[in-house]
């Protein structure tokens, strides 16, 4: 035994360098076994009645509409259509409005899609996203859009009628509901 140990040496020593080359191997095998995995091929089968069913196992004799590895579909784009121009105003529009007016007050008025009569059950604690899903876009707002506090109003319609509906949203949280009747 020497008088004097010699201090650690900072490089690995043989069997220290194989485990840790060892360890090193087998995460790599792991990892490119776990990617390899993660690799799924598609393929279209025929169903019961010929309905399209898309599985990962290759489909049973004679049931296969398409394997998307040999046959990749193709991606196209669809250009948009162009916006119509404006024209001169409908017949009965009122001087000194704009077409556009006229159009989003027919189009507040038609608003399909929407039963008015769902603006009752708002209620404080709902989300912007509950109440777009309920009633639908507001016929009217104030305060700032990236602003704290919001108020969005509905005016009368059919299923709600003679009741303007006020909400007062607090970051995107309904604080408030009034509903106010009025007479036409």
């Amino acid at each position: 035994m020497p008088l004097h140990p010699q201090p650690e040496s900072r490089h690995l020593t043989g069997r220290r360098r194989a485990t840790t080359l060892a360890a090193f191997v087998v995460a790599s095998l792991a990892t490119s076994l776990a990617t390899s995995a993660a690799v799924a091929e598609v393929y279209k089968c025929a169903g019961e009645g010929n309905r399209p069913i898309y599985q990962e196992m290759p489909c049973p004799a004679g049931k296969e509409l398409r394997n998307f590895q040999v046959d990749p579909p193709e991606i196209t784009i669809v250009p948009g259509s162009p916006k119509a121009r404006e024209t001169a105003p409908p017949p009965g529009a009122k001087p000194g409005k704009s077409a556009s007016a006229n159009n989003s007050a027919r189009a507040r008025a038609e608003k399909p899609g929407r039963d008015p009569s769902e603006r009752r059950h708002l209620h404080s604690g709902m989300s912007e996203g509950e109440v777009l899903a309920r009633v639908g876009r507001p016929d009217a707002t104030s305060g700032a859009k990236g602003g704290k506090q919001v108020r969005w109003t509905w005016l009368p319609a059919d299923g709600d009628p003679e009741t303007v509906t006020t909400v007062t949203l607090v970051a995107g949280i309904v604080t408030l509901v009034e509903r106010t009747h009025v007479k036409r």
